[in-house]
């Protein structure tokens, strides 16, 4: 099996911490060239020190806000004229928990500004080189919601279930020059996103968040929560040349929770 990235360029949003971060750590650990994109340039910097170099890879970052597309269009632009991608993983943080009713207009637009829009703005400034290379991957993290909605993640739900849409859309259109697009599509994850998921239903519930934390694990078969690297390991294996005939999916990462087959 062929999960070389050596001679490849990644650019992994939101990898300053969490599921982007992990998921730049394995793609270098493969060989790949990483370029991290966040909005903390001291947490960018940090992170691409701490990559993998053992095969000469060459790391570096981009600062931009995802919450000002503007910023992003023109950060990307200016990073694929002089360096071909090869690999983009398209993450972003998820929106504030709550009901899908009390859900305030703005917080839709926001979220979905943020999440499909710099998603097809990082997409097309990508997908020249991808022709013109031979080879594409386009990855988006999205979340399990996009099979069955999840309590509590209105706005969420919403956005997500938009960018699997698109992105099925994509895989269908690209599939003939060697681009694939796919979403992984990660279950509870011990990251700081479901830490403040937590907190924030237990203090809805008027409970304790270790009562909170063992009822979610309960709802998963294997009684756990997932962990980042896990997440990282299939997005890396999208990445890779062996998954070349994997295209316009949505794979659940979840330990087996999601209810669907």
């Amino acid at each position: 099996m062929n999960l070389s990235l050596e001679g490849k360029n990644a650019v992994i949003c939101g990898s300053t911490q969490g599921i982007g971060l992990a998921i730049a750590e394995e793609l270098a650990l493969l060989g790949a060239n990483c370029t991290l994109i966040a909005r903390n340039e001291e947490s960018l910097s940090t992170a691409v020190h701490s990559l993998d170099i053992a095969l000469r890879q060459q790391h570096n970052y981009l600062v931009a806000d995802f919450s000002k597309p503007d910023q992003v269009k023109a950060v990307i632009e200016k990073h694929v004229a002089s360096n071909p991608v090869h690999i983009l993983i398209n993450n972003s943080g998820g929106p504030a928990a709550g009901p899908v009713i009390e859900a305030t207009e703005e917080a839709f637009l926001n979220t979905f500004n943020q999440h499909l829009i710099c998603n097809h703005i990082l997409a097309k400034a990508v997908v020249p080189s991808m022709k013109k290379e031979g080879y594409g991957r386009i990855i988006n993290v999205i979340s399990t919601s996009v099979k069955i909605p999840l309590r509590n993640l209105g706005v969420s739900n919403t956005i997500r279930g938009a960018v699997a849409s698109w992105a099925k859309s994509m895989a269908n259109e690209l599939g003939q020059f060697n681009i694939t697009v796919n979403n992984v599509l990660p279950g509870f994850t011990s990251t700081q996103r479901l830490s403040s998921l937590i907190e924030n239903i237990a203090k809805r519930g008027n409970t304790v968040v270790d009562i909170v934390e063992k009822n979610m694990m309960e709802e998963v078969p294997m009684k756990r929560f997932g962990d980042a690297s896990e997440i990282a390991a299939m997005a890396a294996f999208l990445a890779s040349p062996a998954a070349s005939y994997v295209n316009g999916t949505s794979i659940p990462v979840d330990g087996g929770r999601t209810g669907s087959i």
